[in-house]
């Protein structure tokens, strides 16, 4: 009984061993998340600056109208 416990506890700590080791997936996620977070600022930064460069070749456009 107490070999087989023993072997229970020591598969049980090589498991957690090698889930604690393991961090390419959680390395990858806060990759994702920071790329994601980057497109949303770019796409924000473009939406507004295309408006104001929208207005400002409308103004010149007035201006240069006969």
């Amino acid at each position: 009984m107490n070999t087989m416990l023993a072997n229970i506890y020591f598969a049980m700590q090589t498991v957690g061993n090698k889930l604690r080791r393991d961090e390419k997936g959680a390395t990858a996620v806060e990759y994702g998340i920071m790329v994601a977070g980057i497109a949303v600022v770019v796409m924000v930064a473009v939406f507004l600056i295309g408006t104001n460069l929208n207005l400002m070749f409308e103004k010149v456009a007035d201006k240069i109208k006969p």
